[in-house]
């Protein structure tokens, strides 16, 4: 897949680093931290650094973009620039030029400027982070392309940002699959964390449901009845090629990717009922994991791989369960409410997210892999369910349903912050987030 931070200059892509900080040895902000609150961040409109750069509307859509795709990390409070007291096109963007002392005065911590020169059609941009408290450049980057490459700039400085601040990159480079529905089909879409660049992945005119990301973000497993009946293919996304890779009578569904990508978790009744498999993706080989009489569904792998957690009803209502990677040592995972399912681990390995009924509605809940009390997430009206996790384990995006309008969220893993995704009166379900695609 095209690494969207490379930028195009006569079909070749180029990005130029300027300055290289030990900043990425330092974690600024523990964003983890249970007493964590945003930080205040001052973003300047950006300077010309050309001749003929002055007319562009470039300065205030570099700042307001920038600060567009910090502020929906949920990380920071974005200062307004009413309350500047430094001319940021007077002090220049380097730290020599900074009065560090008017930016601590209104109570900022972290000061980004750039500048960008440009003559109508090549883009060169500079821009830099700073720690106003300490008066220091955090890092810095130049980046050159084309202007229409300039919405891409600003999203790998983004992920700078949060890479320098936080100690993880940020998520700009990762896309999240979902399933939309009409009234007559159903197909899977892709669209950008900050919400931009839907796309549509299938077409076929029937139910297609349950996308799941390989580990390299190149293609996505999925159930499709565009035969007739639920079989699970693989769609390159590159070539658009796609392959059934299981049929079997029944009901026929993918589960989590290894690691490597070798090995898929599926769920398939071709034994007469639904049990969990774990599939060799080249030759198709299954092994199975789960011998029971009742319904087991939604396999998901824990980031060690040592562990699968699932849904079965064995005991009467859908819960969630354990079991080490083989199918041995199975052990109830949760006790409270009479109906939890679509388990997601988190990357970080400590959490697990389950959709549960409260009320006879669906909420987002997270329980300690090894059991205990869960937590309950989400609380609106609606239904919340399929969460998905970020890749660094601080994001769920979950479903939501009700009052007439279906759509994607996002929320912090804590709970808080929540914002759209991507909402219409189409139904909008089974999100799945993909890895870094690099």
């Amino acid at each position: 897949m095209q690494i969207l931070v490379r930028l195009a200059i006569s079909g070749l892509f180029l990005l130029l680093l300027f300055s290289n900080s030990p900043a990425y040895g330092k974690v600024y902000i523990d964003i983890d931290s249970p007493s964590f609150q945003k930080f205040p961040i001052a973003i300047t409109e950006f300077k010309p650094l050309g001749p003929g750069a002055a007319t562009a509307d470039f300065p205030v859509w570099f700042a307001d973009t920038l600060s567009r795709n910090l502020l929906i990390t949920g990380y920071f409070n974005i200062l307004d620039r009413r309350a500047f007291l430094e001319d940021p096109i007077r002090a220049g963007i380097t730290g020599e030029g900074t009065r560090f002392a008017d930016w601590v005065t209104i109570g900022a911590e972290y000061l980004i400027k750039g500048g960008f020169q440009t003559d109508g059609r090549q883009l060169i941009t500079e821009f830099r982070l700073f720690d106003v408290v300490k008066g220091e450049l955090i890092v810095g980057k130049r980046y050159t392309g084309t202007t229409d490459d300039k919405n891409r700039m600003v999203v790998q400085f983004a992920n700078e940002v949060l890479q320098a601040l936080t100690g993880e990159p940020g998520l700009f480079d990762t896309r999240i699959a979902f399933v939309r529905k009409t009234i007559s089909a159903a197909d899977i879409y892709t669209i950008n964390f900050d919400g931009s660049d839907l796309r549509r992945i299938t077409n076929y005119n029937s139910l297609t449901l349950s996308p799941r990301w390989s580990p390299d973000g190149r293609q996505l497993a999925f159930t499709s009845y565009k035969d007739g009946k639920p079989d699970i293919y693989l769609r390159d996304l590159a070539s658009e090629k796609t392959e059934k890779i299981i049929s079997y009578p029944g009901l026929n569904l993918p589960g989590s990717w290894s690691r490597d990508g070798a090995r898929l978790l599926v769920t398939v009744s071709r034994d007469g009922n639904q049990e969990i498999y774990d599939m060799t993706v080249a030759n198709r080989l299954l092994q199975r994991l789960t011998r029971e009489f009742s319904i087991d569904v939604s396999p998901v792998r824990s980031p060690d791989e040592r562990r699968i957690a699932f849904v079965s009803n064995r005991n009467g209502s859908p819960q969630i369960y354990v079991m080490d990677a083989d199918g041995a040592n199975v052990r109830r995972l949760t006790f409270e409410g009479n109906y939890n399912t679509s388990p997601a681990w988190s990357p970080k390995g400590k959490m697990i997210a389950y959709e549960g009924s409260v009320n006879g509605r669906f909420q987002i809940f997270v329980i300690s892999e090894e059991g205990g009390n869960p937590q309950q997430l989400t609380f609106a009206g609606g239904d919340h369910e399929s969460p998905t996790w970020s890749p660094d384990g601080r994001y769920l995006a979950y479903s939501v349903r009700g009052f007439g309008r279906s759509r994607i969220e996002i929320m912090n893993a804590n709970g808080q912050n929540s914002r759209v995704l991507h909402e219409g009166n189409d139904g909008c379900l089974s999100p799945f987030w993909s890895s870094h695609l690099r």
